[in-house]
């Protein structure tokens, strides 16, 4: 699907058809809708099909007077009480005269522009709206992981009350996500670097501003994202550490009771079956001794 914006007067609004200086925003189109684009913007096929492989990652190429750039967007999934985090690949292609977003399903980020919830942003500017894109996507990275964190709190305290395997599961899937997470914002990080020489994407003035934003957010997400992941992997380790600590002590109990209750088993078995009655509180006083003081050995050896 094809959708067309520009801005007037601080206001984005949606046209009707495509006009220099607007902003392109295509989310999954199809072949028809990716052939025009081609034709009218002598576009490079293998820029669209890199910008909707999901398995992209960022990077930045130049053909003629089109430049794509690709980063990695935080995405949120959520099945019934789950929630993970994911990344997708966002494909930015600056033309002569237009900015063209592309994305294989909708996007929150590119969303919120096309709303116009993001102030003092103008189409005409190319490589401005660009970096505006860039900036919201770094942002967007640091407020899922503010998420990943308070959840990971309440996973933590969950699991010290009991060791369920929700939790667990939870706890694995948030590991995850912060290995994507950091992954693709150093991915990110490469690619902002390579426009920051200014070789690829002309940079004004304003631009290397925003620009030196945009990478002060994203290594503070690589930061953050980095020591979330140390925490949750520390985590998983001490609770698999208290499981097995947990197992190898219900073991032992469970070995105590069988053993004492052997000791009656064998003192009988030492008694012939033809054995006259009068005899049984013979055994039976041997047999409990014996499991008496059994019980106090275990005891002070802190088996039970």
């Amino acid at each position: 699907m094809l959708s067309y914006y520009k801005t007037e007067n601080g206001r984005m609004l949606r046209l009707p058809a495509c006009e220099p200086g607007c902003w392109i925003n295509c989310v999954s189109p199809d072949d028809r809708e990716i052939n025009s684009l081609i034709s009218d913007f002598g576009i490079e096929a293998d820029f669209f099909r890199a910008a909707m492989d999901e398995e992209e990652s960022s990077h930045i190429d130049h053909e003629d007077d089109n430049t794509l750039i690709v980063i990695d967007s935080p995405v949120v999934e959520k099945e019934g009480r789950s929630i993970t985090y994911t990344t997708m690949p966002l494909g930015i292609i600056i033309t002569e005269k237009n900015v063209i977003t592309v994305s294989i399903r909708d996007n929150p980020v590119v969303g919120e522009f096309a709303q116009g919830a993001v102030r003092g942003v103008q189409t005409n500017l190319k490589t401005r709206f660009m970096l505006s894109v860039m900036l919201r996507v770094a942002q967007r990275f640091l407020q899922y992981l503010k998420q990943i964190d308070k959840i990971s709190n309440y996973v933590e305290t969950e699991l010290r009350r009991s060791m369920r395997n929700a939790e667990l599961l939870q706890l694995l899937d948030i590991e995850k996500s912060l290995v994507y997470f950091s992954s693709s914002l150093k991915g990110n990080e490469i690619t902002l670097e390579k426009i920051m020489r200014g070789r690829v994407v002309k940079l004004y003035d304003d631009d290397e501003d925003l620009l030196e934003d945009v990478l002060i957010e994203v290594k503070q997400a690589i930061d953050m994202s980095n020591i979330y992941l140390n925490i949750v992997s520390g985590t998983m380790g001490a609770t698999s550490s208290v499981i097995s600590n947990n197992l190898n002590s219900a073991m032992k109990r469970m070995l105590s009771v069988i053993l004492m209750a052997a000791i009656p088993l064998i003192v009988f078995g030492l008694f012939t079956a033809g054995a006259s009655a009068v005899y049984f509180w013979l055994p039976a006083l041997i047999a409990a001794v014996a499991a008496v003081g059994m019980f106090f050995l275990l005891r002070t050896k802190k088996k039970i």
